[in-house]
């Protein structure tokens, strides 16, 4: 159906189904990504769009103003990629509003005066490179393309690999400035990550800043040996230290007023039940809205597995991956938001997004959708049907005033 999200979703809802841990499974240049990619493609070229995908990945899908020169342009759209065992809307909701958005807009019989263009950005979650938004950070020159390059997935494959795998060349990743100066506005839909909307009564917000966050890579190097036969004051056991960055990241994360901080994966070498570790590897994410307090919390967990490491027998190695600080989104695109909006809420987020990224280089601003759940990155996450509706028409209400005058 015309201008119906749901719908479009439901189109996909099959794709990159996890059926060991629940929910989607799609990281990035995987084969339900590539499909993903492929359906926005099929969308936006039964839409009329004029589809394009650049040295980074990016498809842009354009709807161009009568001169077809593509420069003062309003942009829209979000990620197709998810976390593992994510939920069918962080990303994806955004991608199919945009599109339905285009939709209402026609019916409207809306002509813009300047381009419009949707775009479906790579890589968002970080789940399969490690480095969150690592298309839009491309984009904007803000990580060295040789480094990503030469970035390894779980199995051991490169960007490069699988970049070329999907078809794209890695030797064009990097700044685009001409493609960013020809943007004057980015806004981004996305599913609440949270339950303020849900506790407010309300369907649609306005973003007012993403809190600083960030990923740190955890080495802890030990000695393997075997189970039974080790005495336990003779061993080296890295597992021991990393619980203790467990422990400490909880302890030093509770102390600090709205701090977040999580290890939601944990690699352990050579993973045998009768084996004592040689290896582990975690990955710490910390968020505050206070870059130094995050920083300060880092350090602390940092000098605590030290500590234990030491006392173990083993080293240590802290790699930041990726951070982001603080990020306020532009005022007056927010102000031009809110009057065409006047009734929704300003809401900050704790989660990271694209918009946060582009928002350094061009004025970005973004809308949420209410999740009446609160939950993100699980199957739990949710949206009603008529709160998705009222979304689109919101969006579909802000590009009109953006790409009208």
């Amino acid at each position: 159906m015309s201008g119906d999200a749901s719908a479009l979703l439901a189109q996909i809802a099959h794709i990159g189904v996890d059926p060991e841990r629940g929910g989607y499974t799609r990281p990035v240049f995987s084969a339900p990504e590539l499909e993903l990619r492929a359906w926005f493609i099929a969308q936006a070229d039964h839409r009329g769009l004029d589809v394009e995908i650049d040295g980074n990945g990016v498809i842009w899908a354009w709807w161009d103003a009568p001169d077809a020169r593509r420069v003062d342009a309003i942009a829209t759209g979000s990620h197709l990629d998810s976390v593992p065992g994510g939920g069918n809307l962080d990303g994806p909701l955004g991608i199919a509003s945009a599109l339905a958005a285009v939709d209402v807009l026609r019916e409207r019989g809306i002509r813009p005066v300047r381009p419009l263009v949707v775009a479906a950005f790579p890589e968002e979650e970080g789940s399969r490179f490690g480095i969150a938004c690592l298309g839009t950070r491309l984009l904007a020159g803000l990580v060295d393309p040789q480094r990503v390059r030469e970035l390894r997935d779980e199995n051991g494959v490169t960007f490069a690999e699988a970049a070329r795998g999907a078809g794209l060349d890695p030797v064009l990743i990097g700044l685009d400035a001409a493609r960013l100066a020809a943007i004057s506005a980015f806004v981004e839909l996305h599913v609440e990550q949270g339950r303020g909307l849900e506790d407010l009564g309300q369907p649609v917000a306005l973003a007012g800043a993403i809190i600083a966050h960030g990923r740190w890579h955890v080495r802890i190097d030990g000695r393997g040996d075997h189970a039974g036969a080790t005495r336990m004051a003779d061993r080296q056991d890295p597992v021991v230290v990393a619980a203790e960055t467990v422990r400490a990241l909880r302890a030093h994360a509770l102390v600090v007023d709205d701090a977040r901080g999580t290890i939601g994966r944990i690699k352990v070498t050579p993973g045998g039940t009768n084996v004592i570790a040689a290896s582990v590897d975690l990955w710490m994410d910390v968020r505050h809205r206070d870059e130094p307090a995050v920083r300060r919390i880092v350090e602390e967990v940092t000098a605590a597995t030290e500590r234990s490491a030491a006392a173990e027998g083993c080293t240590v190695k802290v790699t930041e991956q990726s951070f982001s600080p603080t990020v306020a989104f532009d005022d007056g695109l927010r102000e031009r938001m809110h009057a065409v909006l006047p009734d929704a809420p300003v809401l900050d987020t704790g989660a990271g997004h694209d918009a946060g990224v582009l928002a350094g280089v061009i004025p970005t601003g973004m809308l949420f959708v209410r999740n009446p759940t609160g939950a993100s990155h699980t199957p739990a996450e949710a949206a009603r049907p008529e709160d998705v509706a009222v979304g689109v028409i919101a969006l579909a209400d802000v590009l009109e005033t953006l790409i009208t005058r």
